[in-house]
């Protein structure tokens, strides 16, 4: 039975309780946003858009309470594929707009009681998926290796970096043993991932400081464009080119966006401590909106996606 205290708490009070999870999804979703958006051969800033499109509009219109929408991995083979066969962001971009009207239309024809059929092993499998998924793709980079960088079938642990090692342990070492200290696994203003990665931040910073050769090298720290005038950030903005036909990749986009939206709600409504279900169906026409939004402005597509809503729910979030 949801606690119906927890929906009657003054701004000021959910501000307070939730200021620290916020934080953590920030530290969380920055690099993934960034990162997805390199896996799928579209601009870094598209990511960060999607990131604020899928925070901002979806979570308002949203009736989640846990989850946190943004752009998903499990999109980025489709999105690179797409803008390949496409030869073009721009004209993605329209694929976009189509894909969430179609999730919008989705939503209306209360298509998203379809949830109510998926098997929970599906849910776990998915989770478990993209946890081995992130755990393959950040390993090299946690001995200071980069996939990219080895394309002539060499180990890529060939060369490790001292510096990259360290800050992996320590990390290790903070988000096992957090929980395990007597005083802090309830202090949720510093959760164990805030704790982290602000450890991780200053020991790289110690180590440029010191000259020690163990700083972390420029091409695995997160990297964005920064204008300088608002000529620099007019050039920075993409919009859809609606001169192609790109039917049949928003199609593609919006059924495996909502089938994966879908199962992410699920799982954030178990994780959600007070059990709070939310409504799928206005969830679909969320995700609509915020994809034509994100479409619109040059982002990339979105959906609900469970390492985020995970790292909110853990953080002591009760509404996003």
């Amino acid at each position: 039975m949801v606690n119906q205290s927890i929906e009657k708490q003054p701004l000021g009070a959910l501000f307070k309780s939730n200021f620290a999870s916020g934080l953590v999804v920030f530290l969380v979703a920055l690099p993934l946003c960034l990162g997805i958006a390199l896996a799928s051969g579209a601009p870094p800033l598209s990511g960060v858009i999607s990131g604020i499109v899928g925070g901002i509009v979806i979570g308002f219109l949203s009736t989640s309470n846990i989850s946190v929408s943004g752009p998903a991995a499990g999109l980025a083979a489709i999105v690179l594929e797409s803008i390949t066969s496409l030869g073009a962001f721009e004209l993605f971009l329209c694929a976009g707009l189509i894909a969430g009207a179609i999730q919008l239309a989705l939503g209306f024809l209360r298509m998203g009681s379809i949830a109510e059929y998926i098997p929970l092993a599906v849910i776990e499998g998915m989770l478990a998926g993209i946890g081995v998924i992130i755990i393959i793709n950040q390993l090299p980079l946690a001995f200071g290796s980069d996939l990219k960088l080895r394309e002539d079938g060499l180990d890529v642990f060939a060369d490790l970096h001292l510096g990259s090692i360290l800050v992996t342990v320590v990390s290790l070492i903070i988000l096992i043993s957090w929980d395990k200290i007597p005083g802090l696994k309830n202090l949720k203003l510093l959760p164990a991932a805030l704790v982290a990665v602000a450890v991780g931040i200053f020991m790289n910073w110690m180590f440029i400081n010191t000259n020690s050769g163990l700083a972390i090298p420029n091409n695995q720290l997160v990297q964005l464009p920064v204008p300088k005038s608002w000529g620099d950030m007019a050039s920075l903005a993409t919009f859809p080119n609606f001169s192609g036909f790109v039917w049949i990749t928003g199609i593609t986009i919006a059924i495996v966006a909502s089938i994966e939206t879908l199962l992410s709600i699920e799982a954030a409504d178990r994780l959600d401590v007070h059990r709070r279900i939310t409504d799928t169906n206005r969830e679909l026409r969320a995700q609509g909106v915020g994809n034509m939004v994100c479409s619109a402005i040059g982002g990339l597509p979105v959906t609900s996606v469970v390492v985020r809503s995970s790292a909110n729910a853990n953080a002591g979030a009760t509404h996003k």
